[in-house]
């Protein structure tokens, strides 16, 4: 007895140890973990370091919205960095009207004396632009430059045919005139990744092309100015390499407004426009929050998050417990799933394999032995049962535990559609669709039952080869196959309780209505209990009754033999 209990308690212990181990690593089949993200970020420049850095350059414009998203996510530094925007501003007063120094600009637009002398904070570039004499301003600089890029976009100017923008000679041209202006503006910094693609857009509507791809630029750039002043807007288009990367970070931007630091400070800190475009149009809903709390973790986090394109995934409570139970772990464990994410995930899910192969030991040890368990008993059966159960722990559980494994698409698709008025400003954009397709959660659902059918088709299978070679007479072993009948048909018990469940969930709104998910359960129970029954279990009972009758008749003449 007293070992027994030693085997229970020892099996029960490596058990929960091995599960407890596999909750401290951070490795997730459809997430990436927060603490990947800070091993990623570790070395790598924070926000807040990146935003003085600005501030070394003189860079207050992006410096101000970084502080905006340091103070969102509570960065540790944000008062400080706060300290320092305001005494770069109260130093260079003149840093104000642009964001940064631009001597050339302040020759022209000599009317912004008067906001720098009032110590006021200058407003989006488009509404400065959309000042008659600021246009007139801009025009007439880029007019007397004698770059040819800059003279073929001004050539603009006398298209007709527009489509997205009224046409600069109508009564409301003025639209047009502002975005070619601040169109200009940006390729006169040479700092523009797409001046080239505007000049031979430009030079294509000149030669009587369709001019939609270049009015569309227009206006994702004058969408952009009525959010930026003119160093925010040129340090964040900087590096947009292609139009539509541009037109989508509009639309995003246009659609959350209120989380624009937070974009410009993942695009600013990431040096990826392109990788930040990508995350925030497959991952609609959760998108923004996660890439809001990966800036945390500096730019080597958020590349990190942007290269696994996963949702971030934060510790549980059992994860919490985990560490605190493995406190040596943490570290090693984020390294490994940052540097080997498959390996790490491998050695989890063996973790948990092995868990549930101690508990099922535990539980076989704790079983009492009975008298006649000697005759029935077949060395190995309870090694394959064990194992066995280890499998169906591990869906299990993974099931319960990991993150996002049943999330629908979140895909956001931006519609081209976006037209001004002939008067008035800007026409708001059509809001993004997000395609929430049932095909994910529809394949898991299959999924997960054929997995929980095979299980049983097996733990069958386990039990019929222990029937089989049990040293027992042929109709002892039949009377032992029917009692277990209602082993054989559990397949068929699972199907109904799962269909039945499931349509439950669906009219309470729980989970998305899916038939085929529903019915896969009972579909998948007649298949495996019918495929056991006809290919497996008949063809033993046959045996087994030739063999009994074989035997059967052949007793007659051994006790006539012996008499």
């Amino acid at each position: 007895m007293t070992r027994r209990w030693v085997w229970f308690l020892a099996c029960s212990i490596l058990g929960l140890a091995a599960v407890l181990f596999a909750l401290a690593i951070p490795a997730h089949l459809r997430a990436v973990d927060s603490a990947v993200l800070k091993r990623a970020g570790r070395g790598t420049p924070g926000l807040v370091d990146h935003a003085f850095k600005q501030l070394r350059d003189r860079q207050l414009g992006p410096a101000r919205l970084l502080l905006q998203a340091a103070q969102s996510q509570r960065l540790s530094g944000r008062e400080k960095l706060e300290a320092s925007v305001n005494d770069l501003a109260m130093r260079y007063p003149r840093l104000r009207v642009w964001g940064r120094p631009e001597p050339v600009f302040d020759a022209v637009f000599r009317t912004e004396q008067d906001s720098a002398a009032t110590n006021r904070w200058p407003g989006p570039i488009t509404a400065f632009l959309l000042r008659e004499d600021h246009l007139s301003a801009a025009l007439e600089l880029l007019k007397g430059s004698p770059r040819a890029d800059l003279k073929l976009l001004l050539g603009c100017r006398s298209l007709t045919n527009t489509a997205l923008l009224p046409p600069s000679g109508s009564s409301s041209g003025q639209a047009f005139d502002v975005a070619v202006a601040l169109c200009g503006m940006l390729q006169a910094s040479q700092n523009f990744a797409m001046s080239n693609q505007v000049s031979v857009l430009a030079l294509q509507a000149q030669q009587g092309a369709r001019t939609e791809r270049l009015e569309q630029i227009f206006l994702d750039l004058l969408s952009l100015g009525q959010r930026m002043d003119w160093a925010q807007l040129s340090s964040f288009v900087q590096d947009i390499p292609d139009p539509e990367t541009l037109r989508q970070l509009t639309a995003i931007i246009r659609s959350a407004e209120s989380r624009l630091p937070i974009i410009f400070s993942a695009v600013s800190l990431s040096g990826a426009p392109v990788q930040v475009t990508s995350y925030l149009t497959s991952f609609g809903r959760t998108g923004l929050p996660d890439l809001a709390d990966s800036l945390s973790a500096g730019a080597g986090g958020v590349l990190e998050m942007l290269a696994r394109n996963k949702p971030l995934s934060h510790p549980s409570a059992l994860g919490a417990v985990a560490l605190i139970t493995f406190p040596a772990t943490g570290d090693w464990a984020a390294d490994l799933a940052f540097k080997h994410a498959r390996l790490a995930l491998a050695m989890k899910c063996l973790l948990y394999m092995l868990g549930g192969f101690f508990l099922a030991s535990a539980v076989r040890v704790l079983i009492p032995r009975r008298p006649y368990d000697v005759f029935l008993r077949v060395r190995g059966v309870h090694f394959a049962r064990e194992l066995l159960f280890a499998s169906g722990f591990l869906v299990i559980v993974l099931l319960l535990s990991e993150p996002f494994l049943s999330q629908e698409s979140q895909k956001v698709e931006f519609p081209f559609r976006l037209r001004l008025p002939m008067v008035g400003g800007v026409a708001s954009a059509a809001k993004p669709i997000i395609h929430t397709t049932l095909m994910n959660t529809s394949l898991l659902t299959l999924l997960l039952f054929f997995v929980l059918q095979a299980l049983i088709y097996t733990a069958c299978l386990l039990k019929l080869a222990e029937i089989r070679r049990q040293n027992l007479p042929p109709r002892m072993k039949l009377k032992l196959l029917e009692n277990e009948d209602h082993l054989f048909d559990a397949g068929l018990y699972l199907g109904f309780v799962g269909t039945i469940i499931s349509l439950i969930l669906v009219s309470l709104g729980v989970i998305a209505p899916s038939l085929m998910a529903a019915y896969s359960s009972t579909s998948f129970g007649i298949i495996f209990v019918s495929a056991f029954k006809i290919f497996n279990l008949r063809p033993l009972r046959r045996s087994l009754l030739l063999e009994a009758e074989s035997l059967a008749s052949q007793e007659p003449e051994r006790i006539y033999a012996i008499t």
